[in-house]
């Protein structure tokens, strides 16, 4: 789930985004202060606004993306409940900036500045993640943006194919992940060995 809130240039509206797929035509049916956004061809819940979102949690001195609490889904589960609309919110709280091992790496076979690498997360399997960044190594430590991850800049990190090969995530540079001072060169922000795979990346 995918939350933003921008009173200023938007209104007292709480957008939320429950897939990073885009819906191909959507319908909209407004029940109460909750604006249910679903998908026509499969009746997918897409997202929903809701207005008059001030009034309903703390929102004090958001712009932008929401932070994903439980105290914030608990708020919303209200808002929903009120304005009588079912919506399951299936939320992950894991980290979704997490340190990596790039356990594998190999050249993409449809781009020669690009890369295939297996990076351990900490999961049951190693995610695959095609990189071009020009320092990529094998044995390095370094910051991986899951599938579902907002960056900085507001992109949302979703499953992709990049010339072909699928790509789950994304490594990440310290300009990306607007770190103070982040050097303005190409390349991925590489940790110290000592970082500890799986764990949230802070910075």
């Amino acid at each position: 789930m995918i939350a933003s809130y921008n009173k200023e240039h938007v209104g007292d509206v709480l957008l939320v985004e429950l897939s990073t797929e885009p819906a191909v035509k959507t319908i909209v049916d407004r029940r109460g202060d909750v604006a249910i956004l679903t998908e026509e061809a499969t009746s997918e819940v897409k997202g929903f606004n809701l207005f008059n979102a001030s009034e309903k949690m703390n929102l004090d001195g958001v712009v932008g993306n929401v932070d994903i609490t439980k105290e914030f889904v608990q708020s919303l589960e209200k808002a929903l409940t009120e304005a009588d609309v079912q919506i399951d919110l299936h939320v992950d709280f894991s980290p979704k900036f997490v340190v990596g091992h790039v356990v594998e790496i190999e050249k993409h076979p449809n781009a020669d500045k690009l890369h295939i690498t297996k990076v351990d997360v900490g999961e049951s399997e190693p995610l695959q993640i095609v990189c071009g960044a020009p320092n990529v190594a094998q044995n390095q430590k370094v910051v991986v943006a899951k599938v579902g991850a907002v960056m900085p800049s507001g992109m949302v990190i979703k499953e992709s194919a990049l010339r072909g090969v699928d790509s789950f995530g994304m490594l990440c540079s310290a300009r990306e992940l607007a770190i103070p001072n982040a050097p303005q060169v190409k390349g991925i922000l590489v940790l110290e060995d000592s970082a500890q795979v799986g764990t949230a990346f802070k910075a």
